[in-house]
């Protein structure tokens, strides 16, 4: 993104770094809860339910061309087992960190007349607004990266029974006999001759006796 949206100083994901000023090497250091936004994590997979806590440890300090945030989030992710399908929940830890440019600056910390005249450079970039950053999109892509693509019960978890659908850690024991399907056509092949025999037998007894009834 080029530019943040409008920053609100009320959104609990926005810091003011005001009291560090533009002095390379100032340094604060904040705690911070705040609720989790929608869709906080992988949608449909896992994630951090919306409005619960999200603690955050911050570490703002002043460069040159900006503002070097660097930070962990802690939370508690729910999600479903991809295995059996259970419900799941996790301890999430995120680390990250990112550098929000003051927009009259360029890499080098060095005064631009036009800022955003690139616009490809500036499309990755997040930048410092009257003093305010916004850390919820950098906070999303953290908690993806943290979040298990496919995450699970447990590491040994045996799943769902393919035939059935029963969940195998309740059942360590459950099985279905198996029949293989080379002798299941055998043995149906062996019951159809069977069932043309019993005709062709019950089909000869009164040809013999109209024979019989036609000599009398």
């Amino acid at each position: 993104m080029a530019h943040n949206a409008r920053l609100d100083h009320r959104d609990p994901f926005v810091f003011d770094t005001h009291e560090l000023g533009r002095r390379p090497g100032a340094l604060q250091r904040l705690t911070r809860t705040v609720p989790a936004p929608r869709d906080f994590g992988i949608k449909g997979v896992i994630g951090v339910p919306e409005g619960t806590p999200v603690e955050l440890e911050l570490r703002l300090e002043s460069v040159m061309e900006g503002v070097l945030v660097t930070g962990t989030a802690r939370a508690q992710a729910e999600g479903e087992c991809v295995r059996c399908l259970e419900p799941l929940g996790l301890e999430l830890e995120a680390d990250f960190q990112e550098m929000f440019s003051y927009p009259d600056a360029d890499d080098r910390g060095r005064v631009i007349a036009e800022p955003g005249d690139d616009a490809e450079d500036d499309e990755d970039r997040l930048f410092v607004e009257d003093g305010l950053i916004g850390l919820e999109p950098v906070l999303r892509d953290a908690v993806v990266l943290a979040l298990p693509m496919q995450p699970v019960c447990q590491e040994d978890c045996p799943g769902l029974c393919s035939e059935c659908g029963a969940r195998l850690a309740d059942d360590p024991d459950h099985h279905h006999d198996a029949v293989d399907i080379r002798w299941a056509a055998l043995q149906g092949l062996a019951g159809t001759m069977s069932d043309g025999e019993k005709d062709e037998t019950g089909g000869a007894l009164p040809s013999a006796h109209a024979d019989e009834k036609q000599e009398k």
